[in-house]
């Protein structure tokens, strides 16, 4: 059964004290909401034992996922929907309850794996990130070094300018779709089933790819 709102920022709200701010445990007063943290008890992800809570091994996984979509939707909001950051907080807040597990990973790779959130706090790594990091580097190029007619699949987007990061989606040119190089000068010419897009070297090296 899917954790209410309340729920995971409880989980959330523990993973920081326990998790970043390496207190060993949390005083339960600050979490407020009885109802929820006694259901979060009842589930084995919460121990309370005099007056200090501590995340069990399985409440500490789901914590972790709790922050990593929160903070993954604040990079959503900020870098592709241009919400102001004073309104980013409360929007990811209701959110991050709509991501289902294994789209935040969709999300992520969109995004490129980005490491922190706009406020500079960590995203914790997903799947999707260690999948990255153990494939083979001239596996994955960006698109400026790939050769004219090589068939491949975009990985990821990599880029921290969200003009140009907006440019590359409008085009089509997502993770997991398939992709070709036809040219390489005067300016890079890419091929996304029949469509072309002319780009420039800059563009053409926020969009990397895997080797089909």
């Amino acid at each position: 059964m899917p954790l209410t709102e309340g729920a995971e920022e409880i989980l959330e709200t523990l993973w920081i004290e326990l998790k970043e701010r390496k207190k060993p445990s949390c005083n339960p007063g600050i979490l407020k909401d009885k109802d929820n943290l006694s259901k979060l008890v009842d589930l084995g992800y919460v121990n309370i034992v005099e007056r200090a809570a501590t995340l069990t091994h399985s409440g500490s996984e789901e914590a972790r996922s709790c922050v990593r979509r929160h903070r993954l939707a604040e990079r959503l909001f900020v870098d592709i929907l241009y919400v102001k950051k004073g309104m980013v907080h409360d929007t990811s807040c209701k959110f991050e309850h709509l991501l289902h597990k294994g789209l935040d990973d969709n999300i992520c790779t969109l995004l490129g794996h980005p490491k922190t959130c706009p406020h500079g706090r960590p995203i914790p790594e997903g799947k999707c990130c260690r999948d990255i990091k153990a494939l083979p580097g001239k596996i994955i190029m960006p698109l400026s070094e790939l050769a004219v007619n090589k068939k491949a699949k975009i990985s990821y987007l990599h880029t921290e300018n969200r003009s140009a990061l907006q440019k590359i989606i409008v085009m089509g040119a997502l993770p997991n779709i398939e992709i070709s190089l036809v040219q390489r000068f005067p300016t890079y010419v890419f091929q996304i089933g029949k469509s072309q897009f002319a780009i420039d070297r800059e563009l053409a090296s926020c969009i990397f790819v895997r080797l089909i």
